[in-house]
């Protein structure tokens, strides 16, 4: 081996430790939650806006404090930070808001999960309220609900934007087809970009064996109808699989996928059949983020539909930006095998493995 290319092979190895460290550190344990937090307000008949909040301590964006220890101190100086970020307004006005644990136990929990409970008094003929949350990319969803009444009303907000306006003086507002369909579409395609690593990374697995059209069509295909299928299997009750076994083989999915592209040059009949038990198994996680959002009952299949086609178009965005990358200027070259898909397998089947056991253990 030449010095040229003994220090090439070295660049690459450090730059693939370096995305694997990365990758690793980054991405938490539970891949299929939706933001940093869970917010489920009821606007009460003895007249008390009463807010439930779940934070997900593993996903709070850069920037805002992790608690480092888990005494009584820290959960009160937490919940302080959490108040301060926050603004409840009815009509427009600034409300003071009571916070406290929403548990006997006052220190922070054990795992990653920290329940808080909002409250505030409804002023007497206040007509809407608004909720906003001052952690910059912290995106969660918000329902809201008043007493008395089944449907909710449900937003996907982006920290330190202000939800839309909800409707206090009468029944909630049920959100209009479009409404609901580019709602539930914006979440499919955030659920893969930026928000499903390792959705990307199966893609990015199929991509790798050949970006061609036919080989790539009939893997993505493969795995668009399997997870269709699994998505509406789950959401109407028909199949239930836990996450904590769903994830770990999502996870040894995302390693098969890169190890055999470093055993074939070229699309194999088993291939297909393996991607399509694979979408099986994406599409049960799918699921479980539907079911914990939640689907409007007036707009259900509207939602669900919207909700997968969301899905696709982040999967194909990930695709097209890849072949933009590097399939467009490097997939003619003699080198690309060597250079490209070989280091960039081994980079996704080591983190596919980390993550399979790190969901195992978790």
């Amino acid at each position: 081996m030449t010095a040229g290319a003994g220090r090439n092979a070295v660049n690459r190895i450090s730059l693939i430790g370096a995305v694997l460290a990365v990758l690793m550190a980054a991405w938490p344990a539970r891949a299929h939650d939706f933001g940093a937090m869970k917010v489920t307000a009821l606007a009460r008949a003895d007249g008390i806006f009463d807010m439930a909040v779940v934070v997900d301590l593993e996903q709070l964006p850069a920037g805002v404090m992790r608690p480092q220890r888990a005494d009584a101190a820290a959960a009160r100086e937490f919940r302080r930070l959490f108040r301060d970020a926050a603004e409840l307004r009815f009509d427009g006005e600034l409300s003071d808001c009571e916070i406290e644990p929403a548990s006997e136990d006052n220190r922070l929990p054990a795992d990653s999960t920290l329940a808080l409970r909002l409250t505030a008094k409804i002023p007497p003929g206040a007509r809407n309220v608004t909720w906003m949350h001052g952690w910059p990319r912290a995106e969660y969803f918000l329902r809201v609900q008043r007493a008395g009444e089944e449907e909710s009303v449900v937003h996907w907000v982006v920290g330190g934007e202000v939800s839309p306006a909800f409707d206090l003086s009468g029944p909630a507002r049920a959100m209009m087809h479009g409404e609901v369909a580019w709602q539930y579409l914006r979440l499919g395609f955030t659920h893969i970009v930026p928000g499903g690593l390792d959705h990307v990374l199966f893609v990015l697995g199929l991509f790798l064996l050949s970006f061609k059209p036919r080989p790539l069509l009939a893997q993505v295909t493969a795995f668009t109808v399997a997870h269709s299928i699994t998505l509406a299997l789950s959401i109407y009750g028909l199949v239930s699989v836990p996450s904590s076994v769903v994830e770990p083989l999502i996870a040894l999915s995302i390693a098969y996928v890169a190890i055999e592209n470093l055993c074939v040059t070229r699309l194999k009949p088993w291939r297909i059949a393996i991607v399509f038990g694979f979408g099986l198994l994406h599409g049960l996680g799918f699921a479980g983020v539907l079911r914990e959002l939640g689907l409007p009952r007036s707009e259900f299949i509207p939602a669900l539909v919207s909700f997968n086609l969301g899905v696709e178009l982040g999967q194909l965005s990930v695709v097209a930006a890849a072949f933009a990358a590097v399939g467009l200027w490097f997939g003619a070259r003699p080198w690309y095998r060597a250079r490209v898909v070989i280091p960039a397998s081994l980079a996704i089947a080591a983190v596919g493995m980390f993550w399979a056991f790190q969901r195992i253990v978790a």
